[in-house]
């Protein structure tokens, strides 16, 4: 397996994931993304727990710290967001 394919299916995000995601960053609750979104709150919380899983972190304040320090953020925007080449 090549470093650059194991990066892809590690960090790659699916673009709902990636605006759940996006807005864990900003402090959004289950119940805020789920109406801008137009998910369930079962929904938005089956995206954060996939997410907690994928990246190896116990809660939301540790996947936005892990997601900032893997670089998959732009640093330089606020709001957070996913840097294209993270989106599948």
């Amino acid at each position: 397996m090549s470093c650059e394919s194991f990066v892809e299916s590690s960090t790659t995000l699916s673009v709902l994931s990636a605006k759940v995601l996006e807005g864990v960053a900003v402090g959004s609750s289950t119940v805020q993304l789920a109406s801008e979104l137009y998910l369930s709150r079962q929904g938005v919380e089956y995206h954060v727990n996939l997410m907690l899983r994928k990246f190896q972190v116990p809660n939301r304040a540790a996947l936005v710290s892990r997601v900032y320090s893997m670089g998959i953020f732009d640093h330089t925007a606020w709001p957070p967001a996913v840097l294209p080449e993270y989106i599948r």
